[in-house]
């Protein structure tokens, strides 16, 4: 146990969603505790950095914010590739950006399978009372794809800590799970070796003739 303080988690995270539906302003109260009310529009894509500390473990978080317009979206898996964790950001009040994230559930897990973790983030419930996106079907939906599903508002600082808490723990755990995993296969490889050791693939000179 001694040895896990000293360990660092690296995670790339990516922001995914419509233009408009709040994905900078969730990323900025974030990191920085800030709100802006004018309309940031992300051009590109940017990234911030996060450092946290959970259980004794060092993490840190390269957070990617892409930009929402058509044109960007062919560019996507340049950003997305090596992701740890995706969050999926729609507007409640907007069902077509509910819509959208459904689009970029299906090219993540098509891209990189079960690897990445996926979080759904329903933001602007400031708006409850325009609300057009059901509370079941979303809830339904996160759940059918096996994501987990929080309701945000950057505006008041609701739910901006839990989701990126949560999609850190669930990315931890995988890490964990697959390193795992990992040394279980190689102690098998391991043994096979032992039982033939191939003497030659280690002499530089043994190829001379």
């Amino acid at each position: 146990m001694t040895n896990t303080s000293a360990t660092t988690y690296n995670f790339k995270v990516v922001l995914l969603g419509e233009g408009c539906v709040g994905k900078t302003s969730l990323l900025l109260r974030y990191i920085e505790d800030k709100f802006n009310d004018k309309h940031l529009t992300t051009l590109q894509a940017t990234f911030l950095n996060k450092k946290l500390n959970i259980n004794g473990k060092r993490i840190n978080l390269s957070i990617w914010d892409t930009a929402g317009q058509e044109k960007f979206h062919a560019l996507g898996p340049i950003y997305y590739r090596n992701s740890n964790g995706a969050i999926l950001v729609y507007d409640i009040t907007d069902e077509d950006s509910f819509g959208k994230v459904k689009n970029w559930v299906k090219e993540l897990k098509k891209m990189l399978g079960s690897e990445i973790v996926l979080v759904i983030a329903g933001n602007k419930i400031d708006l409850e009372h325009e609300r057009t996106v059901p509370l079941e079907e979303a809830e339904s939906y996160a759940k059918m794809v096996g994501a987990r599903h929080f309701y945000t508002s950057a505006k008041m600082n609701q739910g901006v800590e839990d989701l990126f808490l949560e999609l850190t723990r669930e990315m931890t755990e995988k890490l964990e799970q697959n390193a795992q995993n990992e040394v279980t296969r190689t102690s098998r490889v391991l043994v096979v070796d032992d039982e033939a050791p191939v003497q030659s693939s280690c002499c530089a000179g043994s190829k001379s003739n």
